[in-house]
């Protein structure tokens, strides 16, 4: 079905004129307005972000994603910031939806604001945050009106690492390392054989590398990523997340694939 109702075609005109834009005292008596029967809901993400990898390390947690918001096929937004720290202990990251995204970052502010002005001293640690997202996220689906994301919560908390993820039909789980989009298609092989099947866990050092190489093959793979990225931190001193970032890339080895420019054998 196409769920686009500018492509519908407009009623006949003895119905409506051109622009629908009868006023009241003017209106046919038959004069129906075909969406006042139903509420309308978002049918399919629009402008969207692609992977977000996130992995545990010595330190804590660390993720990274890149700073794209895509317009259909069109790489249309290049410094958008899809990483969003979530009071000092957690981090969130998403993709999928960014407009979806954005009122998760306002809800979120919102819960943070409330948590704060109790003042007795407790904030809010990844495990609460991610909970919380999980229920919205299951709320909304269950009213078929979904928030098209799937999120990446790490954090610190009693000195213990979380990572977890939610998506929009509030399927949760956690693992060492997580990866969203194309990126838990074609990154999680190369996280796992770094973090899960190592005898310890990497420092700071080798996960920043790990991270930057999974995003490098992304960029080569990925026609929805951008070779710009931000990295970001948690650990017991608190949250960091990087300036933006560009990702070193040669693409020279294109010329020898058969069938690439202007080869003829």
């Amino acid at each position: 079905m196409d769920h686009f109702p500018t492509n519908w075609g407009r009623p006949r005109n003895e119905l409506y004129d051109q622009y629908n834009t009868f006023p009241l005292h003017h209106r046919p008596a038959n004069a129906q307005n075909a969406f006042a029967d139903g509420v309308q809901r978002t049918q399919q993400p629009i402008v969207t972000g692609t992977s977000v990898l996130a992995i545990q390390y010595q330190d804590g947690i660390m993720m990274a994603a890149d700073n794209l918001a895509s317009y259909g096929s069109l790489a249309r937004f290049k410094d958008i910031q899809r990483l969003q720290p979530v009071g000092t202990r957690t981090i969130v990251g998403a993709s999928g939806d960014m407009s979806d995204f954005q009122y998760i970052q306002h809800i979120l502010d919102e819960l943070t604001t409330e948590e704060f002005t109790y003042g007795d001293g407790h904030d809010l640690g990844p495990a609460e945050v991610h909970e919380y997202l999980a229920r919205v996220m299951y709320a909304r689906r269950s009213k078929i009106n979904p928030l098209w994301n799937a999120l990446l919560v790490g954090g610190v908390e009693n000195g213990k690492p979380f990572l977890a993820y939610v998506d929009l039909l509030g399927t949760t789980y956690s693992a060492r390392s997580l990866a969203t989009g194309y990126g838990a298609h074609i990154a999680i092989p190369l996280l796992r054989t770094a973090v899960d099947n190592a005898s310890q866990l990497l420092t700071e050092e080798e996960a920043r590398t790990l991270l930057t190489d999974c995003m490098r093959v992304l960029f080569y793979r990925d026609a929805r990523s951008l070779d710009k990225y931000q990295i970001a931190t948690v650990t017991s001193a608190g949250v960091s997340v990087s300036d933006q970032l560009k990702l070193d890339t040669k693409w020279d080895f294109a010329e020898g694939i058969r069938g690439y420019g202007s080869q003829t054998q």
